[in-house]
């Protein structure tokens, strides 16, 4: 009989997978749209100065690497950590497969005069073998991964020195997931996150050294920023009927401070998972 409180690393594994699995049944089952580069209509939104020092978690990743480090960014978006590691490090990989998030990332480069970043046209674990480092950073990804194992494994095997993990707490996209109900009928099937992660590198007789902080949430300039990334979460086409009803409840919950939008305000708990 499974032991909930000591799960085998299959057990761990299968279930992990099963998360994924009825998360993406679920968008098959209610979608309206499919974007070929599903960041793209959000791609700007990710850009970041690097030169940045009051976020709590990237102060922590700069003082993890060293000088003499290559860094492997899987799945790097527009460069929230590449750029600011960059400054800090011999080089950064940046692994991303989205054509959106690699163009953000490379105006950052140009825009900060910083060379020292691989730009890498990939998917994680399938380019594993062609990428090397000493730091493997995988940060705010691998919720949706349903073969997490190879990913895991690749991640260590690719690493000489540390891998990282940066993962929410609660199942991301957590204020888009509220709305599945009012939206589509049905409560969102969560992601695993934070904890289960932790569960799984104990299932697999990993240890870690976690550190639990803060972020701030996610703020939009615009109410239709805000309005583009619901569309992306809830999967639904502009001028459709649940699409109206969308832009109903984004009008209704979105909240303003100073001269910035949030469907929320309360900070977000993020954990950093070394291993």
């Amino acid at each position: 009989m499974p032991d909930a409180l000591r799960p085998s690393a299959d057990e761990a594994l299968h279930a992990w997978a099963a998360r994924v699995r009825a998360n993406r049944e679920q968008v098959d089952r209610f979608r309206e749209a499919s974007p070929t580069d599903f960041y793209a209509p959000i791609a700007g939104m990710f850009r970041s100065d690097p030169h940045r020092r009051d976020e709590p978690t990237l102060e922590l990743l700069r003082s993890l690497v060293l000088p003499t480090d290559t860094v492997i960014d899987i799945g790097a978006g527009g460069g929230r950590y590449a750029l600011p590691l960059a400054l800090v490090t011999r080089e950064v990989v940046a692994l991303e497969p989205s054509e959106g998030m690699r163009r953000v990332l490379q105006e950052g480069m140009a825009e900060h005069v910083i060379a020292n970043i691989r730009v890498v046209d990939g998917r994680w674990p399938v380019i594993a073998s062609v990428v090397g480092g000493d730091v493997a950073l995988m940060s705010h990804i691998g919720y949706d991964v349903e073969d997490i194992g190879p990913f895991l494994d690749a991640m260590e095997a690719a690493a000489s020195r540390v891998r990282i993990a940066v993962l929410l707490a609660q199942p991301p996209p957590r204020e888009a997931d509220r709305l599945w109900p009012e939206i589509h009928g049905v409560e969102r099937a969560a992601l695993p996150s934070l904890p289960e992660f932790l569960t799984l590198l104990l299932a697999r007789g990993r240890l870690f050294e976690v550190r639990l902080l803060e972020r701030s949430p996610q703020t939009y300039e615009q109410p239709d920023q805000a309005l583009a990334w619901l569309r992306q979460q809830l999967w639904t086409a502009p001028g459709s009927d649940k699409d109206t009803a969308l832009q109903r409840l984004a009008h209704a919950r979105l909240q303003q401070r100073d001269g910035r939008y949030a469907l929320s305000w309360d900070p977000v708990k993020v954990g950093i998972v070394i291993f």
